[in-house]
């Protein structure tokens, strides 16, 4: 089995930063890790994916230069740190696992396996 638990979201003012954690049992399955987040009456968006091996890593335009996607293997964790948070930002950031990696296909959904409960980030300003 593969779960994934994440945890770190809240409320925080424009400006701020939080940093999201992903715990992931069962790793050994999966090759790619991603970050997906959802507004209210919003399609699901891309927001980062690394790949296990190599450190691969690939952002979605809203995020660049503002959000980091990284990795703990020791402790199979996966963390999303994210600065300058606008109110934009608002969203449930969901963890997603994949038993792959392929870039043309890496900020689509259906692309990943296994999915975590959500989490929810909320931005004032």
């Amino acid at each position: 089995q593969v779960l994934l638990v994440e945890s770190g979201g809240g409320l925080v003012q424009a400006g701020g930063s939080l940093r999201l954690s992903c715990v992931v049992s069962g790793r050994i399955s999966t090759y790619a890790m991603g970050w997906f987040r959802q507004a209210p009456g919003k399609e699901r968006e891309f927001v980062a994916a690394i790949r296990w091996s190599g450190g691969n890593t690939a952002y979605g335009d809203s995020v660049k230069g503002r959000f980091t996607i990284s990795g703990d293997n020791a402790k199979n964790t996966v963390f999303l740190q994210m600065n300058s948070l606008q109110p934009e930002d608002t969203a449930v950031y969901y963890c997603a696992a994949s038993a792959r990696w392929q870039l043309l296909w890496i900020t689509a959904s259906n692309h990943y396996d296994y999915w975590g409960q959500g989490t929810q980030v909320t931005v004032s300003s």
